[in-house]
């Protein structure tokens, strides 16, 4: 049986509706389901929400706490958080027009909702500061990182921009405060295979065998025991530039995953941030044919060199 089409609903506070597909199963009511598949929300919470109109059938009807569920349908639903951590940096728009919209993303903030962030997020917060619904990222930064961000306006667009990253077709480069080895040769292409560790999800680790990452490492300038490096990645894996950097014993200035993965903390640790910036991004517009460069206007702490 073919899923029924998604519906194209107004948005809530910033916020697009998720759609929920219902397979077979014993549960009595929509609000049985919600409570079980979706159990991070409490049973009452879900229950409050549809009685506010906030879960929906696949027609866009607002389902009360009583409505029978049935198999083989779509429901939608609005992710919303009664509190989540406040991120006490903003954004900025670097650049728009009718296609693009670049934003240089401040630390903490992640790019789009997920886990414990839906408002504290880059596409929340510029969808309601810009009105424009139809906002869609086309590629990812960490949420520690700081840096630029490109979003497609228009959705038919969107696939020929997300393109461009999946076949290196951009030009990166970031920027990262990490320790000073003096016995390496700079400027290095490092490359080197990254797989994601079976006992820590959240890190990445090298292991032999045919590169899949490399970036170009530069000294940008030295202090102290400490430097100033531009990284140019010519592949994107996960968590790359952070992974390669502490593999060369150069781990990134308040990275809390390499080298080591210390415990997630309950609000974080905002006077400390990861010390590293998408800096500059560079590609060949696949709908204009025009040539687009965007610098972001954000700085990383560089400590002052020592003064007698």
């Amino acid at each position: 049986m073919s899923r029924p089409k998604k519906l194209a609903l107004p948005l809530l506070d910033g916020v697009a509706a998720s759609a929920l597909h219902c397979p077979p199963g014993a549960w009595t009511t929509v609000l049985d389901f919600l409570a079980e598949r979706l159990g991070k929300v409490e049973r009452e919470d879900w229950s409050e929400r549809m009685r506010r109109g906030e879960v929906l059938d696949e027609a866009g009807r607002p389902l009360p706490p009583d409505a029978p569920y049935r198999a083989h349908r779509r429901l939608y639903y609005y992710r919303l958080l009664a509190a989540e951590p406040q991120v006490p940096f903003e954004e900025h728009i670097v650049f728009q027009d009718e296609l693009l919209l670049v934003a240089d993303k401040p630390h903490f903030l992640p790019v789009t909702p997920k886990g414990r962030y839906v408002q504290q997020t880059l596409l929340t917060r510029l969808v309601k500061r810009t009105g424009i619904a139809t906002l869609s990222p086309i590629h990812r930064i960490d949420r520690e990182t700081a840096g630029l961000v490109v979003f497609a306006i228009r959705p038919e667009t969107r696939a020929a921009y997300q393109a461009l990253f999946r076949d290196r077709a951009v030009a990166k480069a970031y920027e990262a405060i990490a320790p000073w080895r003096a016995e390496l040769a700079l400027p290095m292409v490092y490359r080197s295979r990254l797989e994601e560790r079976e006992d820590a999800f959240m890190q990445m680790r090298e292991v032999p065998g045919e590169p899949n990452a490399e970036t170009r490492i530069s000294l940008i300038a030295q202090h102290a025991e400490l430097a100033h490096y531009l990284l140019e990645p010519h592949t994107g894996r996960k968590h790359q530039l952070r992974a390669q950097m502490s593999a060369l014993g150069l781990p990134i200035a308040g990275d809390r995953i390499y080298p080591s993965l210390q415990p997630e903390e309950a609000e974080p640790d905002f006077s400390s941030p990861l010390q590293l910036l998408a800096r500059h991004l560079a590609f060949t517009d696949p709908v204009t044919g025009a040539r687009r460069e965007f610098q972001s206007g954000l700085s990383l702490r560089i400590p002052r060199p020592d003064r007698p």
